[in-house]
């Protein structure tokens, strides 16, 4: 723990929270529930014989407690406890109290998981190949094609500026490219997904709209079928208005300006329902969405490749001891396997 307001180290976590959320204006009865959910999760750790703090809790912990309560609670009631243990976790970390949150990984397997949603849509890779061959717009085929090659969120996506990729050959004394990253550097063909970019900070000198919910940052590789399709964006992309350069712009209203979280939903939204993959009032049993393709890009590799490991590197939702050995064993470990079993699309 870190010092917070003059208390280092306090007794009562918990406690500390709620009279937090308190002083924010929460309701009696909104602080009731957290109270209730969060005691309920530290009796859990004593009678589970679990050794150390609320600090201390490793993500295998928080997700043994959600285990714990399917049976006697529906879907939607741990649905909400966990988004309830995931705050407590998120402010503490922001406020500087704890130094992680256990219960981001959680949360993304609670929403992303393949086998906890069997009924989800499934398109055979087939399909998906006829869906983006149908696609005509340079914008809306770059950005498809990066959303199932990479497997990176639509928030993630709308980030990228062109710094954050290393295409072989790309001419960079062109001025509407920019030298590329350091850690990019000696890694021709990959994109650098920072875990940097939240809401409304400053970074590459903009104020983003979006946030990066990785980790740890994670280097992709970008194959033959995805470098081809970034070429032709770039050739026809407008000057875009952010000196930061960002790489995906509208080519409609607002020119120019980097894409949005609501403008990759529509452009993936829009070409789904011609190919019947989406109706308006749809779930997500039924609907394709920016969401689905992260979904498809998880499915398909970790049946091709048998790697759970390089496909939660990728998806950059693995704990950092994992996420080292696959960064210095990047070539050979990750470049490899993802060119020897990444589908074709085009």
């Amino acid at each position: 723990m870190s010092q917070q307001r003059g208390a280092a180290d306090p007794d009562d976590p918990i406690g500390y929270f709620l009279e937090d959320i308190e002083y924010q204006g929460k309701s009696s009865r909104t602080r009731n529930s957290y109270e209730r959910v969060l005691r309920e999760f530290e009796s859990s750790l004593g009678d589970r014989g679990v050794d150390g703090g609320l600090d201390d809790i490793s993500y295998r912990e928080c997700m043994s407690w959600v285990h714990s309560l399917r049976g006697a609670h529906a879907e939607s009631s741990i649905a909400t406890y966990a988004s309830y243990l995931h705050r407590f976790y998120s402010y503490m970390v922001q406020v500087g109290v704890f130094e992680s949150n256990p219960m981001t990984v959680v949360m993304e397997e609670m929403d992303e998981s393949i086998h906890t949603d069997p009924t989800r849509r499934d398109i055979p890779v087939e399909e998906m190949r006829g869906f983006v061959g149908a696609m005509r717009h340079p914008l809306d085929r770059a950005v498809i094609v990066t959303l199932l090659k990479t497997g990176m969120r639509s928030g993630e996506l709308c980030n990228l500026d062109v710094r954050d990729v290393n295409i072989a050959g790309l001419d960079l004394s062109d001025a509407r490219f920019d030298e590329v990253r350091p850690q990019l550097q000696g890694k021709p063909d990959s994109i650098y997904v920072s875990q940097e970019p939240a809401q409304g900070s400053r970074v590459n000198g903009e104020e983003r709209s979006a946030s990066n919910k990785r980790k740890r940052a994670t280097i992709v590789p970008v194959d033959d079928e995805l470098r081809a399709t970034l070429e032709r964006w770039l050739a026809v992309r407008p000057d875009p208005s952010s000196s930061a350069n960002p790489l995906f712009v509208t080519t409609s209203r607002n020119w120019g300006q980097r894409v949005t979280i609501d403008a990759v939903h529509h452009l993936v939204t829009t070409n789904a329902e011609r190919m019947g993959w989406y109706r308006t009032g749809g779930g997500p049993q039924e609907n394709v969405t920016p969401h689905y393709f992260r979904h498809f890009f998880t499915t398909h590799l970790r049946d091709r490749t048998g790697d759970r490991g390089i496909v939660k590197y990728l998806r950059g939702d693995v704990a950092s001891d994992i996420i080292d050995t696959y960064t210095h064993n990047w070539g050979s470990r990750v470049r490899d396997t993802y060119e020897e079993s990444i589908y074709e699309l085009l």
